[in-house]
């Protein structure tokens, strides 16, 4: 263990931060008034550690554990981590039992208070990262959809609430956004997914293309494993489509952001056809070239 690792596993909150790099999309890029950049790691320090949670992932140590009340010999128990998680989130919107224990959530309250935030989008996450506890397989691609309202929508959602741009028809297309991400993330981790014993791709699906779980455990796709890929790319492209005016309903530095969004879905999309959708030997990934040229044609209002 390096040093930064050892900091780390004291430091939860440094630790959970830290990841912020290392996602697929930028979290509060430098170019954004300090202030947002501030309420969006927050939002983000939430978002990560909820998802650390629920796919075992929390630093080795015990911190967060310790931190949420729960004894470490239980620590591994998800599903009672994420109810003490959630517990502790109950406490940045309601404060009659005293403050958050954990410091992600201590640094959310004055997000929450400046931007008056509903603990609606929150609790989703959690309910997401529960349901992944307890369904490992999606039959229909309205299920997955619906899995999608959960664990992606609300992101979005807080990140126009947060920047003071919501609106009814924003919110639509936000989520549909958000989803076609969700949808690509999935497609990009198809062998991870795989050996955490979860499916993403509909069996409905899967059943259409001839496609078997243990085709998906190959080390290199098969015809009808790329087949299946490509389908399922086309509907998050059509997504991510539908709800790409949304970056030409705000102005400056917002716009930059939610078209750096968009970009990255589609650089990803593009990545997984060049690879020619076999997404089994690892995730397909975009260059910045890619990510900037697409950035540059979603500005353009071009699909």
């Amino acid at each position: 263990m390096t040093a930064t690792d050892t900091t780390d596993a004291v430091d939860p909150e440094r630790g959970t931060l830290a990841k912020a790099a290392h996602e697929n999309f930028p979290v509060a890029p430098f170019f954004l008034p300090r202030a947002w950049r501030t309420d969006l790691m927050a939002v983000y320090g939430f978002a990560r550690l909820v998802d650390d949670i629920g796919d075992g992932d929390l630093a080795p140590g015990g911190a967060d554990a310790r931190l949420l009340g729960v004894p470490e010999d239980h620590a591994d128990d998800r599903l009672l981590m994420l109810d003490a998680f959630e517990t502790d989130l109950r406490r940045v919107f309601q404060g009659s039992d005293g403050p958050p224990r954990h410091p992600l959530l201590r640094r959310l309250v004055p997000t929450v208070r400046r931007h008056a935030l509903t603990p609606e989008p929150f609790l989703g996450l959690i309910a997401a990262n529960r349901q992944d506890q307890l369904v490992a397989r999606y039959e229909t691609y309205d299920d997955l959809l619906a899995y999608c309202e959960l664990s992606a929508n609300p992101v979005g959602r807080l990140v126009l609430a947060v920047t003071g741009t919501s609106t009814p028809e924003r919110i639509r297309r936000s989520d549909e956004i958000c989803t076609a991400l969700q949808i690509v993330e999935h497609l990009q981790d198809v062998a991870e997914d795989l050996g955490r014993d979860r499916v993403y791709l509909p069996a409905e699906d899967m059943k259409r293309f001839h496609v078997q779980e243990s085709d998906l455990a190959a080390p290199t796709a098969g015809a009808s494993v790329r087949a299946l890929i490509a389908f399922e790319a086309g509907r998050a492209r059509e997504l991510l489509n539908e709800g790409a005016p949304l970056v030409g309903s705000v102005h400056g530095r917002l716009r930059l952001l939610l078209a750096g969004f968009v970009a990255g879905g589609r650089a990803a999309l593009r990545a997984i056809a060049a690879a020619d959708h076999d997404v089994l030997p690892g995730p397909p990934k975009s260059g910045k070239v890619s990510l900037l040229r697409e950035a540059g044609v979603v500005l353009r209002g071009e699909r």
